[in-house]
């Protein structure tokens, strides 16, 4: 008989729909990965964050069309899958469904489980999260831990990396290089998780450099290329450069160009981090901030099936 494997996609999630934006917002800062403090406490910060940003999400999701675009993208790309590979391909999603209770129930008697994070760099914020959320609902099925293989990073993967440089010179189409800045913006982090040994914001850099030199190679020259964070929340200190601050940087320096080309290195697909918080938030900061033009490459999305395919065979 021949064995029975699954691929397994993990991903953070997004609301299917309006109704589930509290879900995802509840279930995001209830992961002690996001918030570290004791469960009683973590549960009424939760409650009272989620309270707070509660109407202002959903009124965002409304205007991506009541849900998150993550949904429709890893869905496509589970389907593409399906039908390159002779293993089945499912998604799990952190915080909203289908979560990892949904998708073992119904293949849990199979041989082998090779769990691919959507998330090239490593953190204890998300790889972490849904590797730990996976080996907790397999627990409860009796999946035997033996039975899965899983990648904790893959930044450095030359395939993943071209998908990148793909989506660049897509957007550059027959715009000069020289005439833009190239920013990469990563999800930002609070730092006191980077102080406590979290290596994400050493691979992005690494990341970056590796883009960098492909980017030589390819004769794509920008004026200049960046780092920077977006999505911060609260009062504490995140990992820096902020985004809207390089932004206003780069609005002042004289040397630079005042054409923004943003790459989202952080996201394998695209979602409301990036369709909404970097398409339509900070291009209304770079039009405040008189910019000539401000642009968004897409996250890979369905390129990334080749990526999977080759991490997949290396497992």
């Amino acid at each position: 008989m021949k064995s029975k494997k699954a691929i397994l996609l993990l991903n953070m999630g997004g609301p299917n729909n309006i109704d589930e934006v509290k879900v995802f917002l509840n279930n995001m800062f209830n992961d002690k990965a996001i918030i570290g403090a004791p469960k009683p406490i973590r549960k009424m910060i939760a409650f009272l964050i989620t309270t707070l940003r509660l109407k202002e999400a959903k009124s965002n999701y409304k205007k991506l069309g009541g849900k998150s675009p993550i949904v429709a993208y890893t869905k496509n790309l589970v389907k593409k899958l399906a039908g390159e590979l002779d293993e089945d391909v499912y998604y799990v999603m952190r915080y909203t469904p289908p979560f990892a209770d949904d998708v073992l129930k119904d293949i849990k008697d199979y041989d082998k489980f090779y769990l691919i994070p959507m998330y090239p760099h490593y953190s204890s914020t998300t790889t972490a999260s849904s590797l730990d959320h996976i080996y907790k609902s397999a627990k409860k099925f009796g999946i035997d831990r033996s039975k899965f293989v899983s990648l904790d990073k893959y930044y450095n993967n030359k395939v993943y990396n071209n998908s990148i440089i793909s989506r660049i010179k897509e957007s550059l189409a027959d715009k000069n290089a020289n005439d833009y800045e190239l920013i990469f913006s990563a999800h930002g982090l609070p730092k006191s998780i980077i102080d406590k040994g979290d290596v994400y914001q050493n691979h992005i850099k690494q990341n970056v450099l590796t883009l960098r030199k492909m980017l030589l190679a390819n004769s794509i020259n920008f004026n200049n290329t960046h780092i920077a964070y977006q999505s911060r929340l609260g009062p504490v200190e995140w990992i820096k450069p902020y985004l809207d601050d390089k932004l206003k940087e780069i609005s002042k320096n004289t040397k630079s160009k005042k054409k923004v080309l943003i790459y989202p290195i952080a996201f394998t697909i695209d979602n409301s981090e990036t369709e909404f918080e970097l398409d339509v938030e900070y291009k209304e900061i770079a039009d405040e901030l008189k910019l000539e033009d401000y642009q968004v490459i897409k996250a890979p999305n369905e390129m990334m099936s080749d990526s999977i395919k080759d991490l997949y065979q290396k497992m």
